[in-house]
């Protein structure tokens, strides 16, 4: 009896890891596309606004 539960686990751990698999690989499609939209935006914004936006302030120092 015990290698009966034992072969049903077995088998319920290997569906339940396709399935994780299969919920892995469709977020990962999903962060694939979101973050290639989000790059052509930022190419966009970058373009409209001659590079100007989204670059972080550098600091000016001047040497006496």
């Amino acid at each position: 009896m015990g290698a009966v539960v034992s072969c049903f686990e077995s088998l319920f751990a290997a569906i339940g890891g396709c399935i994780m698999a299969i919920v892995n690989a469709i977020a990962s499609v999903c962060r694939a596309i979101i973050n290639g939209i989000v790059a052509v935006i930022m190419a966009i914004v970058s373009c409209l606004t001659c590079g100007k936006a989204g670059r972080r302030g550098r600091g000016t120092t001047s040497a006496v």
